[in-house]
């Protein structure tokens, strides 16, 4: 059996746990109760013949290979649905077991195309593998290719761009049935018919690519045989060795086993012992990492002295000390705080580290912020006021505990699909389920799951939302008074506040649109149906209010007392890989790494005696304060580490104004970009398959991103920072990723406990990581807040100044899509794009009437800031006077709808609430195009 494949079914006792004692082909084994024949007998180092079991999958039952023999018992019960008992004396192996197992075998074989008992060029078939543990040598009923068994004719399926179904080859074992819905959730293959008829469907009549299947490779996964496979494994052929490394994409930070065939990357395997997947992954990161070797990298550094000139490439060093004269000489001219930086969160926390200690130890500002800004802001700020950690309070298999999951502005089968998988699998069990969103999101009603409560509310309306789910509590009396009085302040104050007539649902019935009654149902069904978890996401942090729907979120939990313990908490679902990394390696321009803030005296302390320098005790200036400065002319240089501003940031017309106001961008990414537009000089990046260093998702876990490939540019992104620091005249070094990370941990408190090696050895640990906690901290909060006494924050309903008018009647919200992420850098250069060719507009059918507009037509989007064209696809997803689109594509440049409008404490934009209005396009006629030229220029 091949490394990828074999399950592992070992799980001993713990101390203190109660046991069971049996004997397994004269072996003592001792394991908890309930634990299955075929666990016990792994834990034991024997290896018992299977087909349709996995570690992964509850036990079936359905190949018979597993049998065994247990002494006073009759039958040859299966040893994976079969529990231990006391005293129990199994036999896994004898004559009889032998014999009944190759007459098994001899059936699959029997209907199957490859002769397994002699073919050695599939080395990924388990069913190759069980025929040589059962020791069988010759079919008597022919192979399959002998007696031509009954579907050997069936066709390949081979529509889903990254794997083919080769159903001549299925065995209908059930296995990725199984994994479909165990692991994934989305039920979308099946078992039809029975007997010699039973084959996999993947719906009636249709494709993979037609079906509802997602493309998480589960299926593939979970295949023994070659009938699912990926077309990469096809192609260049069995992968012959592995880096276990992480995910680039969406901040649940998945594990992989990146597998190569010599130096070429053949397939990413999802990683059984990732602490944020457990051996699950969604299309992207499985499948979608062609980019990396996509001909439109940029591979050398270019320069241009103006961006109306052509790119000239040159070596680094020429480009390395370009970069650094013009910087010396903008500062020089324009003052100190003339240049400044933004860091990504795509890059690893060493590389984000590198670029804020050059502008605080170089540049000698503050002037470093990052992508975070126009996302997760609002989380850092909402947190630390009421926690005081700038987190989220939970790991993701928290959510296994939870029995009611408020689900607030977050879309996690698009946006985070691997842990809406686990979440699916929490609700499937019984838990409920509470929606706060506008859009009617997958997760309101699929396979097996329907929400309890659909608040879909007006887009703005967040925190009256929230404050009247508190009102609720604190009036029903359902407040957890002894959470309260030990760990919390403040609460008489905002108790008095909260309890107000103005807050209660019948009050806001009308702002937000959501019928009282039921606001208080699903309020009641939060604070007294156990253990309430909220997670959110993009819809809560992205408006002007986003801070203050944090605080009452956070004020909803404590006063519930649903905070410190597996299954509860606060979680935000951080967007991408390393959102939360580039915030703790100090990116904003007011706090040092572990969110220490600049005016702390002692926190600059420990830097200045490190670096050598004198650190500001001001605050630097935001990105929005970047670009209005430029505009002014009083900021002159920015750095920007991959992020691409000029698509991602709102009111792109500003935007663009900003960068081709400023006399040097320096743009370090993979692509030209459309910030590159702008830039004078491109530096070439490095994908996540050619980094070493660490990222941190969402629930705070570091992870070590491991280089799969040497650096296709040659360096690696810090060393191209410090190259130019020490072209600035400022001594920055370092031999390793690894020593990054030991002077992160030297001065972050949080991380103090963290290195390669030690990560390396646990795997991953979730921060604070230190001398009380070596392995980290799962679960934060759960004897004290951070701060020490958890602070109730009084949170004021302010509408949004952007709403609705006759000119623009309908309020627009953004968002993802599974298959494409972000900007659509990297997922527009892979086949993902086969899913989501162009971004999409979702209008609702009774909008488009009285529009003129029918399914499919393109259609103008208009704000007060700018317009663009996309098609239309009506949808009863939104209300009526809502409309949806994504930003994936740059062609469409949904940005350049969205206003400068912003969260009150952190800037973070508004991007969920913008008024605009939606009219056809009507395309112009053969005759009246040929007249637009005379027209034009009568």
């Amino acid at each position: 059996m091949t490394l990828l494949k074999e399950p592992d079914f070992g799980t001993p006792a713990r101390e203190g746990e109660a046991t069971v004692e049996l004997t397994i082909d004269g072996v003592a084994v001792t394991v908890p109760p309930g634990t299955s024949v075929m666990r016990a007998a792994k834990q034991a180092g024997l290896d018992i013949p299977k087909l349709c079991a996995t570690d992964s999958l509850e036990a079936f039952g359905s190949c018979r290979l597993c049998i065994v023999e247990i002494d006073g018992a009759r039958g040859t019960p299966a040893s994976c649905t079969t529990p231990v008992a006391p005293g129990m004396v199994v036999h896994t192996q004898n004559e009889k077991l032998g014999k009944l197992r190759r007459g098994v075998m001899e059936l699959y074989i029997s209907d199957h195309p490859l002769d397994c008992l002699t073919c050695s060029a599939n080395g990924d078939c388990e069913l190759q593998d069980m025929a040589g543990v059962t020791g069988l040598r010759e079919v008597r009923y022919g192979s399959g290719v002998e007696a031509g068994a009954n579907h050997l004719d069936a066709p390949t399926d081979s529509s889903n761009p990254y794997f083919d179904f080769d159903a001549s080859k299925c065995i209908a074992c059930s296995r990725c049935v199984r994994a479909c819905d165990e692991v994934q959730g989305t039920l979308a293959l099946t078992i039809e018919g029975r007997g010699f008829d039973s084959k996999v469907a993947a719906g009636a009549g249709v494709s993979f690519m037609e079906s509802d299947c997602v493309s998480c490779g589960a299926c593939v996964q979970a295949c023994p045989t070659a009938t699912l496979q990926e077309k990469s494994v096809i192609e260049l052929g069995m992968p012959t060795r592995s880096v276990v490394t992480t995910c680039a994409y969406c901040g649940v930070g998945c594990s992989f086993k990146a597998e190569l065939r010599g130096d070429e990357l053949v397939r990413m395997v999802p990683f059984k012992d990732g602490g944020a997947n457990e051996g699950h992954s969604c299309v992207k990161g499985r499948f979608a990492f062609g980019y990396a070797s996509h001909p439109d990298r940029v591979m050398e550094p270019m320069v241009r002295e103006s961006i109306t000139d052509p790119w000239r490439k040159v070596s680094w060093e020429e480009a390395i000390t370009y970069t650094a004269r013009r910087l010396q000489e903008i500062q020089s001219t324009y003052g100190q705080g003339s240049i400044g930086a933004i860091t990504s969160s795509r890059t690893t926390n060493e590389e984000v580290y590198a670029v804020q200690k050059m502008v605080r130890a170089v540049f000698g500002n503050n002037n470093v912020d990052t992508c975070a800004r126009v996302c997760h802001s609002p989380t850092g700020y909402g947190l630390k006021q009421t926690f005081g950690e700038s987190a989220g309070t939970q790991d993701f298999s928290s959510v296994e505990k939870a029995d009611v999951i408020l689900l607030i502005g977050a879309n996690p089968t698009d946006g985070h699909p691997v842990f809406a998988s686990r979440m699916k699998r929490r609700l499937r069990q019984g838990a409920k389920l509470i929606v706060v969103d506008p859009r009617r999101i997958d997760l309101v009603r699929s396979p097996h799951i329907e929400a309890a409560h659909h608040l879909q509310l007006a887009p703005g309306t967040n925190v009256a939302v929230v404050n009247a789910f508190a009102h609720v509590v604190v009036t029903e009396g359902l407040v957890d008074r002894s959470f309260v009085e030990e760990r919390c302040e403040d609460f008489e104050q905002w108790e008095q506040f909260i309890s107000g007539p103005e807050h209660s649902p019948e009050a806001v019935e009308s702002v937000t649109g959501i019928p009282a009654e039921e606001l208080r149902a699903a309020a009641r069904l939060y604070a007294t149906g156990g253990n309430g978890a909220i997670y959110y996401g993009l819809g809560v942090t992205e408006h002007s209010q986003g801070s203050t729907t944090v605080m009452g979120m956070a004020n909803l939990a404590m006063a519930t007392g649903n905070i410190g313990r597996r299954g509860v908490g606060v979680n935000p679902l951080r967007g991408q890989n390393n959102v939360q990394g580039s915030c703790d390696m100090g990116s904003f321009p007011h706090e040092l790494p572990g969110y220490r803030h600049v005016s702390d005296d002692g926190a600059r302390d420990v830097y200045e005696q490190l670096w050598g320098t004198p650190i500001l005790n001001e605050p630097g200036l935001r990105i929005p304060n970047m670009f209005d400065a430029a505009i002014d002319g009083s900021f002159r240089a920015l750095f920007v580490q991959g992020e691409d501003i000029a698509q991602s940031d709102p009111n792109i017309q500003h935007v663009h104004a900003a960068l081709a106001a400023l006399d040097l961008v320096v743009v370090q990414d993979l692509f030209e970009n459309e910030t590159a537009k702008f830039a004078h000089v491109l530096l070439p990046g490095t994908s996540f398959l050619e980094k070493d260093g660490t990222f941190t998702n969402a629930e705070r876990r570091i992870n070590r991103v491991r280089p799969v490939m040497a650096p296709k540019t040659g360096k690696q992104e810090w060393q191209i920072i410090c190259e130019i620091a020490q072209a600035m005249g400022y001594p920055m070094h370092y031999d390793s990723a690894s020593q990054i990370m030991d002077e992160i941990a030297l001065t972050t408190p949080t991380f103090a406990g963290v290195s390669f090696a030690h990560l390396d050895k646990v795997g991953s640990v979730q921060w604070p990581c230190n001398l009380e906690a070596p392995n980290g901290t799962p679960i934060m909060h759960s004897d004290e807040f951070t701060r020490g006494k958890g602070r109730f924050m009084e949170t004021m309903y302010v509408p949004t100044s952007e709403r609705s008018t006759r000119k623009y009647p309908l309020i627009l919200t953004t968002g993802r899509i599974l298959s494409q992420y972000n900007v659509g850098a990297q997922t527009r250069r892979t086949a993902n794009v086969a899913w989501h060719p162009e971004d999409i507009l979702e209008l609702h059918p009774h909008d488009a009437e009285v529009r003129g507009i029918e399914n499919g037509d393109m259609v103008a989007l208009s704000s007060r800031v700018g317009r663009t064209t996309l098609r239309a696809e009506l949808s009863e997803r939104m209300p009526v006077g809502v409309c949806y689109t994504t930003f994936h594509h740059p062609v469409t440049g949904a940005n350049v709808i969205t206003t400068d409008n912003s969260d009150w404490a952190t800037n973070c934009p508004e991007y969920k609430v913008t008024a605009v209005q939606v009219d056809l396009v009507v395309e112009p006629t053969a005759a009246a195009a040929a007249l637009e030229p005379a027209v034009a220029g009568s």
